[in-house]
């Protein structure tokens, strides 16, 4: 996935952000297979298990009965036909996770050749905030970021100053 870019000044934010709001002796639940940031975190102290795999979307066993402090999910929930299922069975109290915001000036990513690597959402901040509601979540949290491209052009230019990334600590209602 990141054979020719990979997204230190995100996982640096979010690093940040995890560490403001959450114990460096909680145990997480990230939703996704082990990845790149999964070995930050666990460089970071926390306790770290992931998903494997399965589809999130059929099967929410995975965030049922676990004996968990949070649930993370980064750049997950845009993947999914139906996120509200996963967010309402997730037993822990605690979320934090991030997604790609809708950006006028670009379509949604569409993997030609990974079909799990599809956003079938990209939301506005105000849509993931009223999903999170609707789930049983309340927003404690949040923080917008750019993510600038080393590319000369127009929308390389509106990437500068157009937040892409959403971040969020939520708390079970």
């Amino acid at each position: 996935m990141y054979e020719k870019t990979f997204p230190n000044k995100r996982y640096a934010i979010t690093a940040r952000f995890l560490k403001e709001v959450l114990p460096k002796e909680a145990k997480i639940l990230d939703l996704g297979v082990e990845n790149p940031f999964s070995e930050i975190m666990k460089t970071e102290g926390y306790s770290v298990q992931n998903t494997s795999g399965e589809d999130l979307d059929l099967d929410t066993t995975a965030v049922k009965n676990t004996t968990v402090d949070a649930v993370t999910a980064f750049e997950i929930f845009e993947h999914l036909l139906a996120p509200f299922n996963v967010l309402k069975a997730i037993e822990a109290d605690k979320l934090v996770a991030s997604i790609p915001l809708k950006l006028w000036f670009s379509p949604a990513y569409q993997s030609k050749t990974d079909a799990w690597d599809r956003h079938y959402h990209e939301f506005e901040d105000w849509q993931f905030d009223w999903l999170l509601e609707k789930s049983g979540w309340e927003i404690k949290k949040r923080e917008k970021f750019t993510h600038p491209v080393k590319k000369i052009g127009f929308r390389p230019l509106l990437r500068l100053f157009t937040p892409r990334y959403y971040l969020i600590y939520a708390e079970r209602k």
